[in-house]
């Protein structure tokens, strides 16, 4: 006889006499998933363009991914944000990235709804969802929907995966981080990465072996139960990190360069169809320049850094291919719904000539060739945070024009693989239907037969914007279900309507054209002069990839499209429009605590994320650790922020008080203590003070004086002509050791403080040590 059963929250079924043998027992029912119902997985990938997977037409190996497609379908119009966290907050949501509070990157967010990078809970996860219809729930990788300030030891971590329908979570919580010295989180705690570079480690591998985990601690326990696993590769953001075997295979394979890859990519893409037979390959960016007039030096870079690229998605492949592996074994891989997609097209955020640390771009501080040379040997390595030239961006795009951040189809359109053999009968097909990322939750639910709920956790739920393709998957003539479809990223604006696109660039169709670099901001008049002439219609149900615009002809299509961006913006919370870009990082936010101008920070605790930790760049500070140092001396780390792509570390060498600044892995700028420590009780203090404004334009923060203290007697003094201007990038601030990459070469990693370290008080009041006797000391001393 079974248990007897009943719904909680309804009446007690059972029988309640005065003891237990008059007495029948009943019991809340567990949620139990339909008998039968599918594992869901989804795979997204970051920064992989239309034109990068062997299966649309790439020359880079992919057979994992490639062999899903032939079991199954690919979507050649597919679209998406055109950058991470709002395509992100899309696929798990199933609504419109504005109304989701993410109209860009967590990091950039403002205090406007649809901005501020604050998802409701009214629009619930597909986790959520899940959880409810009995499906064990996993996140692994990254995640990137966390406010920033939220990622702090005291949350909230209402909006952490664990917060949101996922029961478990490995992963990090930004938008990159390194592949070899990762930012992890497992469930709502950090931990430091099994193992280090020199032992074998990389990031993509350990999240792969996290999935199979979590699906096997599962699976032993209860092998019915259907699990959700939406499962988030670093890769192919940078920086590109991968082992040098997997960059070898791909060596001397992109010494043509983007123009010959480009028409080699679209002639496949011809052949397998997943571009129309009529398509025709976009024209030359304005701002790539011709892979032949560049010097043979520049040509051997730039192939490197597409050579680590393709090793890096290639790696990728091969771990996803474990995961398949894994589900094959366990009988689970024919029952599963698995769609494939990337959140946005290949990313630029390499700039004209690339780079070696991608946290030059944020600081507006490339490079110069002769430096990226240098270190050619290292691209991909654990020393580099790296990027490729954004030529191998736009060839990554193809056939498309334009890339990531711009809502050009580059941007906006990406692969899409869904493969469910005991669902569907189509194999190796490709679709045309339209489609965006919002579709995807609807479909989900759709091919599982669940309706969207109406509340969640108590929350009445926002109804789904997105539309389900289900009806398609077997059907390749049918219609698409998806109309109209709005999309605005950093003031580049578009608007898809039944086979129609207008696209309102900015600053413009490229940069060159504009005459203007990326985050210009837009005043009212500028929006009201772009609307008047800046839009550009495309009917791409006849053109794919947007060459022909025929704004001028079709006056009143164009108009009508515009009025339509209109409407939907009005819907979705999408204004006010805003074009600027690195500006945002820096705008005023709210903090996990209140601000304030003292930090005391403890060691052993927790690393402080960049946005939730005290800002220092271009203001006087000061940092003063309480130390006491045994009798056989003591060193170690006291306060670092940053990594070795750039930050700054006080600690204590050789019996000596020091400061480093790594700006953007360029340049060391150093102040060093001119009598060692002795033994006892100290107080070890570091102020800068600024002599002059920050230079952005040249990527220069504040010049200023290093100066350190030991007992509050002046013991060091540096003038340093610039520092960083925006940002540490990865920025983790952490007490008492240096853990992942060192910020300075001048010790190994984690480097933890041997003495007895109290506090380390963080100042950025501007209250500064005034010691002119000792300081004119020093300076003589130098001269």
């Amino acid at each position: 006889m079974g248990l007897n059963e009943y719904e909680p929250g309804t009446a007690f079924p059972g029988v309640i006499g005065r003891t237990t043998d008059e007495s029948e027992p009943a019991w809340p029912a567990s949620r139990r998933a339909e008998p039968g119902a599918p594992n869901v997985l989804m795979i997204v990938l970051d920064d992989t363009g239309f034109g990068h997977l062997g299966c649309y037409g790439s020359p880079i190996e992919t057979p994992h991914l490639d062999t899903l497609a032939a079991g199954g379908l690919r979507f050649r119009n597919m679209h998406t944000t055109a950058l991470c966290s709002p395509s992100r907050s899309c696929i798990i949501t199933g609504r419109n990235h504005h109304s989701n509070g993410l109209a860009c990157i967590t990091e950039f967010a403002t205090g406007y709804p649809g901005y501020n990078g604050i998802m409701p809970f009214e629009n619930g996860f597909l986790s959520e969802m899940l959880l409810e219809q009995g499906y064990s729930t996993f996140m692994v990788g990254k995640y990137h929907l966390t406010p920033s300030h939220h990622e702090t030891a005291v949350g909230p971590f209402d909006r952490w995966p664990l917060g949101r329908g996922f029961e478990r979570y490995y992963g990090f919580l930004g938008g990159d981080t390194s592949q070899w010295y990762p930012d992890l989180i497992y469930d709502n705690h950090p931990i430091e990465p099994p193992r280090t570079p020199g032992e074998g480690y990389h990031l993509t591998e350990d999240l792969v072996d996290k999935a199979i985990q979590f699906i096997a601690d599962a699976k032993q326990v209860d092998p019915d139960k259907p699990f959700y696993l939406h499962f988030c590769t670093g890769a192919t953001h940078a920086p590109h990190h991968v082992a040098k075997e997997w960059v070898d295979r791909y060596k001397g394979k992109f010494d043509d360069g983007w123009d010959a890859y480009r028409e080699k990519v679209f002639a496949r893409q011809r052949e397998l169809g997943v571009v129309p037979a009529d398509a025709e390959l976009s024209r030359h960016d304005p701002d790539v320049p011709e892979w032949e007039s560049l010097s043979a030096d520049q040509r051997r870079l730039y192939s490197r850094m597409m050579e680590v690229f393709a090793g890096f998605l290639s790696h990728t492949d091969h771990h996803i291919g474990r995961l398949f592996s894994f589900l094959r074994e366990i009988g689970a891989f024919e029952h599963t719904l698995i769609m494939v997609v990337s959140d946005n097209g290949a990313s630029a955020e390499g700039g004209l000539t690339g780079t070696t640390n991608e946290a030059q771009f944020f600081n507006n501080a490339p490079e110069p060739l002769e430096e990226s040379l240098r270190r050619i040997d290292e691209i991909g390595g654990p020393t580099t945070f790296n990027h490729y030239p954004w030529g191998w961006t736009w060839a990554g795009n193809t056939p498309f024009r334009r890339w990531k951040r711009e809502t050009y189809r580059g941007g906006a359109s990406d692969p899409f693989i869904l493969h469910w053999p005991t669902g569907t009968k189509a194999r190796g097909e490709v679709r045309d239907q339209y489609a965006h990322l919002i579709d995807m939750v609807p479909t989900v639910l759709d091919l599982l037969g669940i309706d969207p709920p109406a509340t969640i956790r108590g929350v009445t739920q926002a109804p789904l914007h997105g539309v389900s393709f289900a009806h398609a998957l077997d059907a390749p003539d049918v219609e698409s279900n998806h109309h109209t479809q709005y999309f605005e990223m950093l003031g580049h604006r578009s608007i898809y309507h039944d086979g129609w696109r207008a696209v309102c660039p900015w600053p413009g169709p490229s940069f060159t054209e504009a005459g203007k670099g990326f985050g210009e901001p837009i005043s009212a008049h500028t929006l009201t002069e772009l609307d008047a002439q800046g839009w550009e219609l495309y009917h791409v149900a006849k053109d794919f990839a947007e060459n022909h615009n025929v704004a001028s002809e079709n006056r009143e299509k164009l108009i009508e499209m515009i009025g339509r961006w209109y409407v939907e913006a009005g819907k979705y919370d999408v204004m006010p429009v805003d074009g600027s870009g690195l500006a945002r990082a820096i705008v005023e936010k709210p903090l996990a605590a209140p601000a304030r101008d003292r930090y005391v920070l403890y060691p052993g605790t927790q690393s402080i994320p960049f946005f939730a930790a005290p800002r220092v760049l271009n203001r006087p500070h000061s940092i003063t650790a309480s130390v006491q140092v045994p009798d056989e001396g003591a060193e170690g780390v006291l306060l670092c922020q940053g990594t070795a792509a750039g930050g700054y570390s006080l600690f204590v060498k050789d019996s000596t008080l020091q400061y480093v600044h790594n700006f953007v892995d360029r340049e060391l700028f150093r102040v060093e203590a001119d009598t060692p420590l002795t033994p006892g009780d100290h107080e070890l203090r570091f102020e800068f003070e600024p002599t002059g404004p920050p230079d952005p334009a040249k990527g220069h923060g504040s010049p200023g004086r290093f100066q350190l203290y030991v007992d509050r007697s002046l013991v060091g003094n540096a003038e340093i002509p610039y520092t960083t201007p925006f940002v540490f990038n990865p920025g983790a601030m952490t007490c008492g050791a240096n853990p992942g990459s060192p910020v300075t070469p001048d010790y190994m990693t984690p480097f933890p403080f041997t003495g007895t370290l109290h506090t380390v008080i963080v100042d950025v009041s501007g209250d500064l040590i005034s010691d002119d006797e000792a300081e004119m000391r020093m300076h003589l001393a130098r001269q």
